[in-house]
């Protein structure tokens, strides 16, 4: 094996012009793979953190709010929440596993600026300020950019955040100081739905009561919605800022506002209930564990609602399927790379088996079996698939290490802030390892076929060769 391994050195080294050419092309292939995966990788974590910083990891619902919750989010409320939050809080495992568990409560409604006689639907979310504030902090990746804090937290009751689609339709941006928002060309003639009279004025009586005052902010909107016994109800918000959420179409209909507020509107003096119970957890590979753990603690409260704990892949079909995306693009640039080594390697190995083909006679001649003079040749090969490989980390190492440096800013799907651009190439062993080992085992099955012509040359027919 060490004589071989001396030989096929040897060998490469004779004809250093096209070994080397050999190397670069696989090294420039490697460095494209493992550069092409690290750009792929962090849109995965740039996503997987901000939908866990959004969502969280976990979420309780009612078995059928996935399915059926957006037409009326009230009938698949949460009883008892509050004990449920208390037992995973106490629960031995959980406690070391869950970070923040904090309720929501989702309503559909609508919207409107009287001032301005425009409306539109909404669906609006109670949030615990704080918690969603904490859970902004979840960064295990270790990612460079960070999660804007909410402006919800600390703002009186009847505050709320909206979407920036949401601020424009409102024409609201103006008052909420909002970039680049279009205004319209003209006044509205007929063409959208106004807030109906005995709203606004039913609304401009809450807020002149709220406020003390007649002069009414420019930020109050009047969202309607209906309570959990199918009555209309009617409320006054000031709106504190308008946030992206980074997907238009949930931009223009997203209200949030504090979930007390909200529970005192739908619910009343009954007892409030939630639509869903978010856990986000220390890590992401813990989510089987605690599953497995919640199982048990909701079969208690399952007699009379039956609960579901689904993971953020369920409730994030968009994530699944842009991480499948790239996985397969992934898969064909490493094809046609793959593909572009095979024939490489197998021209390299063909043209010196033609110009060696007397010596491969004379080792024949001398006793070297057939299986040597495969192995000689599948050795040289293999020597170009490691140091090639070998090369390509290095170099995929040494650029990704440069473009992270230069903070190059861009925008990756559901971020609505530019973020730096970060090719995640360092610490990446498994990729590291998978695309070594494949081109490696690439140039091993170039290099075989001719190796195997070559083993099969007659003695007296490769001695005569000219």
């Amino acid at each position: 094996m060490t004589r071989t391994l001396n030989l096929a050195v040897r060998n490469l080294l004779r004809n250093r012009r096209r070994s080397l050419a050999t190397l670069v092309s696989m090294s420039i292939g490697c460095a494209a793979i493992l550069l092409f995966g690290g750009f792929s990788g962090n849109i995965n974590y740039e996503m997987h953190t901000r939908i866990v910083q959004r969502g969280g990891h976990l979420q309780i619902q009612h078995r059928d709010f996935y399915l059926y919750g957006s037409g009326n989010p009230t009938d698949y409320g949460i009883s008892d929440y509050a004990k449920i939050l208390t037992d995973i809080q106490q629960d031995e495992v959980l406690r070391k596993m869950v970070l923040v568990a904090t309720p929501t409560l989702q309503f559909g409604g609508i919207a409107g600026n009287y001032a301005a006689s425009v409306s539109r639907t909404v669906i609006g979310t109670g949030f615990v300020a704080e918690d969603i504030n904490r859970m902004r902090h979840w960064n295990d990746f270790g990612l460079r950019s960070k999660a804007p804090i909410s402006t919800l937290e600390g703002t009186a009751l009847d505050s709320a955040v909206v979407g920036v689609g949401v601020a424009r339709v409102l024409q609201l941006c103006e008052a909420l100081k909002v970039e680049h928002c279009p205004k319209p060309d003209k006044k509205r003639s007929g063409d959208g739905e106004a807030v109906p009279d005995d709203i606004a004025q039913l609304s401009m009586q809450e807020s002149k009561a709220a406020s003390g005052a007649s002069n009414v902010s420019p930020r109050r909107v009047e969202v309607l919605l209906v309570n959990s016994r199918g009555a209309p109800n009617v409320t006054s918000l000031e709106v504190v800022r308008a946030e992206d959420q980074g997907v238009k179409e949930l931009d223009e209909i997203a209200l949030i506002m504090h979930l007390a507020k909200i529970q005192q509107l739908v619910y009343g003096k009954s007892a409030p209930k939630v639509t869903s119970i978010i856990l986000q957890l220390r890590h992401s590979d813990q989510i089987p564990a605690a599953v497995a753990r919640l199982e048990p603690i909701l079969a208690k409260y399952s007699s009379s609602q039956p609960l579901a704990v689904l993971n953020f892949r369920m409730l994030n079909p968009f994530y699944v399927q842009t991480v499948q995306m790239f996985d397969t693009i992934f898969g064909f640039v490493f094809v046609l790379i793959g593909a572009i080594v095979l024939f490489t390697v197998s021209n390299t190995m063909n043209t010196a088996v033609v110009e060696r083909t007397v010596e491969i006679g004379t080792l024949r001649a001398i006793g070297v079996r057939r299986a040597g003079i495969r192995g000689l040749f599948v050795t040289e090969g293999a020597l170009l698939g490691v140091c090639g490989a070998v090369l390509g980390v290095v170099l995929a190492l040494v650029i990704s290490a440069i473009i992270n440096q230069l903070d190059i800013l861009w925008v990756p799907p559901s971020t609505v802030e530019p973020v730096p651009l970060t090719i995640l190439v360092a610490g990446e062993l498994k990729m590291i390892i998978g695309t070594t080992l494949g081109l490696i085992g690439i140039a091993i099955l170039s290099a075989w076929w001719p190796a195997y012509q070559a083993a099969q040359l007659k003695i007296v027919e490769a001695l005569r060769h000219v």
